[in-house]
C-alpha cells in the first residue's frame, strides 16, 4: 500500500521531528524539576548524550520516542508502509545503536533508565514515574 502523504511532504515532516527538547523530555524535566531533583542536559561526554544526567544518583534517562525507538507492543511504533526496507534498516540501526550506548554506560558505572513516550505523556504520569524510579516520597 503506497503512503497517502506524497514523497516531497513525507521529506518535509520527517525533517521537522526534533531531536532534543520534545514534548516528552520537556515534561519529564519540568516533573523532576519539580520532584527536587537536579540534572544536566545532553552530556556529550557520555555515550549516546542522555537526555539528562542525575550525577547524585548517578542515573541516565533516555526519553525515547516509541516511534523511532521501537517501543515493543506499543501502538505508536508503526511502520510506514512504503519504502519498508529502509525503515526496517533505519529503526534496527536505532535500536542497536541504543543497545551500544546503554551497555557502553552501565560498564561505565551508570545507572541507564529508558522512559518510553507514551508512559510520560502528562505531568502526572511522568512525576508517579521518576517517584518510583527514585523512591521518592508524594
Amino acid at each position: 500500500m503506497a503512503d497517502h502523504v506524497p514523497t516531497e511532504k513525507r521529506s518535509e515532516i520527517m525533517r521537522a521531528v526534533r531531536g532534543k527538547d520534545t514534548r516528552p523530555e520537556r515534561l519529564v524535566r519540568s516533573a523532576a524539576h519539580r520532584l527536587g531533583l537536579r540534572f544536566r542536559l545532553h552530556d556529550p561526554r557520555l555515550p549516546g548524550r542522555p537526555d539528562m544526567v542525575l550525577r547524585r544518583w548517578k542515573t541516565v534517562i533516555f526519553i525515547n520516542g516509541c516511534y523511532w525507538h521501537r517501543h515493543r507492543g506499543c501502538r505508536k511504533a508503526t511502520t510506514p508502509k512504503s519504502n519498508v526496507e529502509f525503515w526496517e534498516a533505519k529503526f534496527a540501526g536505532n535500536q542497536k545503536r541504543d543497545q551500544r550506548n546503554y551497555r557502553q554506560l552501565a560498564k561505565l558505572g551508570w545507572r541507564v533508565v529508558v522512559l518510553w513516550q507514551c508512559e510520560v505523556e502528562s505531568i502526572d504520569k511522568a512525576m508517579a514515574r521518576l517517584r518510583a524510579l527514585f523512591a521518592l516520597e508524594k
